[in-house]
């Protein structure tokens, strides 16, 4: 009923959805996660229609009355039915899971410590050094210490050179 509003007919899905169980198993995951987007919505909703009718704000435009009781049992029976379908697809995916015979090491989580890969935009590597796990903003923050490094050595040797000059004008001054 209220489950059905949301799920497109089958020309509104992409043709890759459909290539594969695992990619139908995929699109109906993206389906859970709208329906818990909705999920949130109506439990939003009927707590404000819980509340007193003094409470609403204009803009609510939460109905009034008996109206407000009916309006509340209608989102909490849709709570409950999105719910359930909900809970049924996420037992559907992990059957699938299961019947696929999926390498446990697949999903498992990381060993406490480890560092995941960076997901962003890295620079091209050129192969001669080892293959770090970084994006460009980590590369980014690198180069600017080198170049702090770089200017901050500049300096002294600066100003270690005015200071020999300095020093060879005036061989009388001494250390």
């Amino acid at each position: 009923m209220a489950t059905m509003e949301h799920e497109p007919d089958g020309s509104e899905i992409d043709p890759i959805w459909t290539t594969s169980r695992t990619a139908r198993q995929i699109y109906a995951l993206g389906e859970v996660d709208k329906d818990i987007t909705r999920l949130l919505a109506l439990a939003a909703s009927s707590i404000s229609l819980l509340t007193l009718p003094q409470t609403d704000s204009p803009e609510d435009n939460l109905p009034q009355g008996e109206e407000r009781s009916e309006q509340f049992v209608l989102e909490v029976s849709e709570y409950f039915e999105r719910l359930d379908s909900i809970q049924v697809a996420i037992r559907s995916s992990l059957a699938h899971i299961r019947h696929s015979r999926i390498a446990p090491s697949a999903i498992n989580a990381p060993p406490p410590g480890s560092v995941p890969p960076s997901l962003g935009v890295g620079l091209p590597s050129d192969g001669s050094t080892t293959a770090r796990n970084r994006g460009l903003q980590e590369e980014r923050l690198e180069r600017d210490a080198w170049k702090g490094i770089l200017a901050a050595l500049t300096r002294i040797k600066e100003a270690q050179e005015s200071k020999m000059k300095v020093d060879s004008e005036n061989p009388s001054v001494s250390r």
